[in-house]
């Protein structure tokens, strides 16, 4: 292992508070940073970027259960399909040239970017589903307290087209490491009308279980191939684990005092320029 990658740390510790408190994936930001900034190849990048965010995750799910917004039965549910297609992911990803990967990347941040831009919080849309204005409430019912006391209500709705996108969300986590916390955050924000600290905490949940099932797959992979590519990892995780695992802590605290759309279409524009750095390197290449 090198120290070589020593600035990662301080790093590490701002891409985490942000990642938890949009309740996105960490990997979103890592992997376009070990591709572009570091140089390494995408299978290799997207591999320490997913052990990256499995530790970031796990801090921030601590976090988040300490303030009592996870829903956990919604996290099951999204959970039980995203794993397996993550798995899936992960085993295809090897067998996809390394251009095709960024090229892959780059268009699915360039995707998320312009999702994120054009978001919108809806507050009088929520404030009409409050009231029961012409709304159809569904069948479940949730109702969570948080460690502040604030009580949030909400439905349940949508539970097979919120499996559809964990599924695809899971599949992409595994080829691209990013996806799953972005396609949550619409299924249960957008779709569903889920209060965005409870959506967070849980898309949280999901992301962290996924990344690790996907990261685990990659990691067998890299010492069946041998070769340099675990030590690689080993040298880039050094560094990021403890910063992700400082900056999780403080995710929580983003959810509850940052407006959701202040920050979804902040990030949004970061991806764009991202999501352009890494396609203008495909073309180059």
């Amino acid at each position: 292992m090198e120290v070589t990658y020593w600035f990662l740390f301080p790093i590490s510790i701002v891409i985490a508070w942000l990642a938890n408190g949009a309740g996105i994936g960490g990997a979103t930001f890592f992997s376009p940073l070990f591709i572009l900034a570091l140089g390494l190849e995408p299978n290799v990048a997207i591999g320490a970027a997913l052990v990256t965010e499995v530790f970031g995750f796990a801090s921030g799910v601590t976090a988040h259960a300490r303030a009592r917004t996870i829903d956990w039965k919604v996290a099951q549910l999204l959970a039980a399909v995203a794993v397996p297609a993550a798995i899936v992911g992960s085993i295809t990803a090897g067998l996809i040239d390394a251009n095709v990967l960024k090229a892959v990347l780059g268009f699915g941040l360039l995707v998320i970017a312009v999702a994120f831009i054009r978001h919108r919080d809806n507050h009088e849309a929520d404030a009409a589903i409050a009231r029961g204005d012409g709304v159809v409430q569904p069948a479940v019912e949730r109702r969570l307290v948080t460690r502040d006391g604030e009580v949030l209500e909400y439905q349940l709705c949508r539970r097979h087209e919120g499996r559809w996108f964990a599924g695809v969300g899971g599949l992409f986590v595994g080829l691209i490491s990013t996806g799953l916390g972005e396609l949550n955050s619409y299924a249960l924000v957008m779709r569903c009308r889920i209060p965005t600290r409870v959506t967070v905490a849980t898309s949280v949940v999901v992301v962290a279980v996924t990344a690790l099932a996907a990261s685990v797959t990659h990691l067998v992979s890299f010492v069946t191939e041998g070769g340099s590519d675990i030590s690689t990892v080993a040298s880039v995780v050094i560094f990021t684990v403890p910063g992700v695992i400082i900056g999780g802590q403080f995710g929580p605290l983003v959810a509850q005092r940052v407006r959701g759309e202040t920050l979804i279409r902040s990030l949004g524009w970061l991806f764009l320029v991202v999501a352009g750095l890494t396609l203008a390197e495909v073309v180059a290449g």
